[in-house]
């Protein structure tokens, strides 16, 4: 896993959001790697702010589905052919 803090993130719709793809690399010489077809985004459910009054505002910060479930803004996923399990409102 890879993961570094970004105090200026990319945001989608003014929202933080993770990315996590699936990879296998089954040999170096010669390079043989494998991506699995599907990955996840996951997003915070409040805009994003360096403003130190929120700081400590999980829902900002954090993708966690364990947080952001606790979030009035946060929508589960209905999709039946997808395999996340969530999704946040477009607010």
């Amino acid at each position: 896993m890879v993961c570094q803090y970004l105090d200026n993130p990319l945001l989608i719709k003014e929202k933080k959001f993770d990315m996590r793809m699936y990879v296998l690399v089954s040999s170096f010489h010669p390079l043989r790697v494998y991506f699995y077809d599907e990955g996840l985004a996951r997003f915070a459910t409040e805009p994003y702010t360096k403003d130190a009054s929120v700081l400590k505002n999980k829902f900002v910060h954090l993708t966690n589905f364990s947080i952001n479930k606790r979030n009035t803004k946060f929508v589960r996923n209905d999709n039946k052919r997808s395999s996340s399990a969530s999704k946040k409102k477009d607010n």
